[in-house]
């Protein structure tokens, strides 16, 4: 049977979600533990939503498996792997969906929040990107309206990657006010994301919010579909998946 399994991750110490040569990566890390727990002489493969970049964290990643364990057992197959899994991978929940179910695939929308602070806080500093100058959100917020007028985001991916197209439908697009003193918080949603686009994002707005920019040079970048035009991209270790999104009827139970 087919499964999603709901899981979250610090990525400091992994060089990303996908499993690559020489590298520690989440996806290797939940596999071989899923091997051990299921006396599999091989890793157990998943396959999941996206791939995250290194440094990179997911407070709701979903990733599909198959396994041959009915219901029961394999709710019970998160609780084990607790003892196997390293303290900073946490599966939350496991749920049967329909075969032809796929973590990547039939994702409708993910979800993506990246958190800055204006303040020294030695609890959040690898967390957070720590900011020593302020910042015109205003400005930064009308520039990420226009980030839905437009579908091509060449100019926020990263270059030579293999996908067909650099088109993207973005929903929402807005920083706020965090929950801690001079935290700010940027979302952004959309059906896809290409590699390095959120974070790519985030460092050209934040050249608006120096004034460096002007919330029409920022369309005017979007418009060039040109990488080069924008600004480099934000550091990985304050970006999260926050949420992946698929239709109801996926689900079996």
């Amino acid at each position: 049977m087919r499964y999603f399994i709901t899981l979250s991750y610090n990525g400091t110490n992994y060089s990303g979600w996908q499993t690559q040569p020489s590298a520690i990566t989440v996806q290797e890390t939940i596999e071989r533990a899923l091997g051990v727990i299921l006396r599999s002489p091989t890793p157990i493969p998943i396959v999941g939503a996206g791939r995250t970049d290194a440094g990179v964290h997911a407070r709701a990643m979903v990733a599909h498996v198959d396994l041959p364990l009915e219901l029961e057992e394999a709710k019970d197959l998160v609780f084990r792997a607790d003892r196997f899994l390293p303290k900073d991978i946490a599966l939350h929940c496991i749920r049967p969906v329909r075969e032809e179910a796929h973590a990547r695939f039939s994702a409708t929308a993910r979800t993506y929040r990246y958190y800055l602070t204006l303040r020294k806080n030695p609890f959040v500093e690898d967390l957070m990107l720590r900011l020593h100058f302020p910042l015109d959100f205003e400005a930064m917020n009308e520039a990420a309206k226009r980030l839905l007028d437009y579908t091509d985001f060449t100019s926020f991916s990263k270059l030579h990657t293999d996908v067909k197209t650099n088109d993207c439908c973005i929903t929402e697009a807005y920083w706020q006010r965090g929950a801690e003193e001079e935290t700010w918080v940027f979302t952004i949603t959309a059906d896809r994301f290409l590699r390095n686009m959120v974070r790519a994002i985030v460092g050209t707005l934040l050249q608006v919010g120096k004034g460096r920019l002007t919330v029409d040079d920022f369309a005017g970048i979007i418009a060039a579909q040109d990488r080069s035009k924008a600004a480099a991209s934000a550091p990985a270790h304050a970006l999260y998946l926050e949420a992946v999104t698929y239709p109801s009827d996926l689900y079996l139970g």
